[in-house]
């Protein structure tokens, strides 16, 4: 499934903090999007702040403004787009099996203060091979235009918040998608009723771990998501190291899970390095690179 929304459908749901954090500005100066826009509201947050604080805080809100002036410019001629399929699924030991295509994933491994915590592996929130009954897991990249990150080439400081936008509409892309997903195209949550705010907070049933994500970390993996999406349908291209052109993309899985959770896989030892390896397919050494953060 291919679906291009206008950029006015997924902007609402940019979450603001992490667009400020790109600018380094601390997560307090972001509430300036939950404000209203009129003149007395953003007079009363500006002054919410310590005077010392209160130059920073204009210059949030000078950003925040500048930032919707060029959403709003860049509606009239851009979208953005994303691929979904909800692939038959069952986890087979620490591998998902995505309509028949093996996913090797990584399990936790190192030891827990709670000895009674479980060491997780996304393939936990799927029904077993064994069980003889298959389930569903939600496959997806999302996209912007890639024309997006080329434009204002001779201007430093709008060709950097087209790119900080681009970014954040490809993660809106992502939780409008999701949402989505869960009320319509898959329907386990049809009654679902959630704030944008809530979403942020990830008060949905079920998660979205995305490639990168401290669960989900082998930038490599990109590569079976292309088999299984056809990433280039949207615009998307992956580079020999599985890094996806554009930038401003994402891709990963939706799990439906009532007790699905994020996690982080943390450091793993040589043994299970060893067996990842093995389960993908690939060298040791090359396992080894796009896993050094784990090691």
């Amino acid at each position: 499934m291919i679906i291009h929304y206008p950029i006015h459908e997924v902007s609402e749901y940019i979450n603001w903090i992490y667009f400020f954090h790109a600018w380094g500005f601390q997560p307090r100066f972001a509430t300036i999007a939950d404000i209203h826009g009129c003149d007395a509201c953003r007079a009363t947050w500006l002054a919410s702040f310590a005077e010392e604080d209160r130059p920073k805080a204009a210059e949030a809100m000078q950003l925040f403004k500048e930032a919707n002036r060029m959403l709003n410019a860049l509606d009239a001629d851009y979208h953005t787009h994303a691929v979904f399929l909800l692939a038959e699924a069952n986890g087979d030991g620490d591998d998902l099996l995505l309509d028949g295509t093996r996913f090797p994933l990584l399990r936790q491994q190192t030891a827990k203060r709670n000895e009674s915590e479980p060491f997780l592996c996304l393939s936990d929130f799927v029904r077993p091979l064994s069980s003889g009954q298959k389930d569903k897991v939600g496959v997806f990249a999302t996209t912007v235009d890639a024309a997006l990150e080329q434009l204002y080439a001779a201007d430093d400081y709008r060709r950097m918040l087209v790119q900080t936008l681009s970014d954040r509409l490809a993660e809106a892309t992502a939780e409008r998608l999701h949402e989505d997903v869960r009320r319509n195209h898959w329907g386990y949550a049809p009654d679902e009723r959630l704030s944008v705010k809530e979403l942020h907070y990830e008060k949905y049933q079920g998660i979205r771990p995305a490639v990168g994500y401290p669960s989900l970390p082998d930038q490599s993996v990109n590569f079976i998501l292309d088999q299984l999406l056809d990433m280039k349908q949207i615009g998307i291209t992956l580079t020999e190291n599985g890094m996806m052109q554009p930038h401003a993309s994402v891709s990963g899985l939706m799990f439906a899970h009532p007790a699905a959770c994020y996690f982080s896989v943390g450091k793993i030892a040589q043994d299970q390095l060893a067996d990842y390896a093995s389960r993908r397919g690939m060298s040791l050494e090359k396992a080894q690179k796009f896993l050094a953060a784990n090691l």
